[in-house]
């Protein structure tokens, strides 16, 4: 088997109270459910303003 690394951008719209790491580690977890995905790494977030 090959192991594969895979890097995506996901942009979230969250309420101004909204923990962006609670919702990234959440999105983390999510991921870890799935079958055959040993690490998943929150490396980084951004806001943005309008």
């Amino acid at each position: 088997m090959i192991r594969t690394n895979f890097f995506f951008k996901v942009e979230v719209e969250l309420d101004r109270n909204e923990d962006p790491e609670r919702v990234g580690n959440e999105i983390r977890r999510q991921l870890m459910k799935l079958y055959g995905v040993l690490d998943v790494e929150l490396s980084n977030f951004t806001r943005l303003e309008d």
